[in-house]
């Protein structure tokens, strides 16, 4: 039995190819991702036109719906559902954004679902956004990791990770799924501060979106994003120039950072900086860690 899902509009004749997916709960550091997806619902002209079937999906003890109440009677109840919706960037280009809670059941039925949608939208490329914790400080822009189904749609960006185990996450078994099927897909995956994980950190979803931008060719703003980003900034500035337990290791992330762009070996004399398999080490570790603290329940 399919998962339902429910089309409630037909998206416009000049939509493009593209389609952004996003999905919160799990593989989302500093919230970029929901930061990101939020601005281009906020910002861009949208129209909802589909949505699944949220019992299909979801487990509603994970993620309880919010329920209005007013003196003496319910008013009103917010399910959580996934949505596609058309948005149109600053040029008039449309694109379709699909987002929501990550499904916590019948992940096969569900990839089957919008690889449904993918053809019968005419979909040409799909492009996920996540947010993975990162050895990088904050005082150095942020950077994004890219990968995709063929070499040639992320042609120009080179990633440090080799191979990797990590937890499923839905949008990877997206990507994976419609590279089988023989669609293009690609997937951005902002390197947030690995101290930063657990706070929203909107300087992420900036890059996630100029990132989006390039790959895809759409016009996107990032000003109002900005503002909340400085504030930000200025917040975690206060919080860690005054701990003289932070600056050493603030100092050898710059120190990182700074060599792994100019080419250069570290000093051995000088504090410990991790090399690749180390980075990856980490990712792993904080993702298995991610996995057991999943909103199930057992937590």
């Amino acid at each position: 039995m399919g998962i339902s899902f429910h089309l409630t509009d037909r998206p416009s004749q000049d939509v493009s190819g593209v389609l952004v997916h996003s999905f919160s709960g799990f593989m989302d550091a500093g919230s970029a991702a929901k930061l990101a997806v939020e601005h281009l619902l906020e910002t861009c002209e949208t129209r909802l036109i589909g949505e699944f079937d949220p019992d299909d999906i979801l487990d509603y003890r994970a993620r309880r719906p919010k329920m209005s109440y007013d003196t003496d009677h319910f008013t009103d109840v917010e399910m959580p559902t996934v949505q596609v919706h058309e948005a149109t960037d600053l040029q008039g280009s449309k694109f379709l954004i699909l987002s929501g809670p990550e499904p916590d059941y019948r992940w096969g039925a569900f990839t089957d679902a919008v690889l449904d949608l993918v053809e019968e939208l005419g979909v040409e490329l799909s492009v996920g956004l996540i947010g993975i914790p990162w050895p990088a400080p904050h005082t150095r822009p942020v950077g994004v990791t890219f990968h995709a189904t063929k070499p040639d749609l992320i042609a120009g960006h080179a990633s440090t990770l080799g191979e990797l185990e990590i937890p499923g996450h839905i949008a990877a078994l997206l990507e994976y799924r419609l590279g089988e099927e023989g669609h293009d897909a690609m997937g951005l995956a902002v390197q947030v501060p690995h101290y930063l994980v657990q706070f929203e950190y909107p300087r992420a979803a900036i890059a996630l979106l100029r990132g989006l931008a390039g790959a895809t060719g759409l016009q996107l703003s990032t000003d109002e994003l900005e503002d909340a980003a400085s504030t930000a900034d200025d917040e975690i500035g206060r919080q860690t120039d005054g701990s003289d337990e932070f600056a050493p290791l603030l100092s050898a992330l710059e120190t990182q950072y700074d060599e792994s762009l100019s080419g250069t070996e570290a000093d051995p004399t000088q504090s410990a900086i991790p090399d690749a398999d180390q980075i990856g080490a980490q990712v792993e570790r904080f993702l298995s860690e991610m996995d057991s603290h999943r909103p199930d329940g057992s937590a």
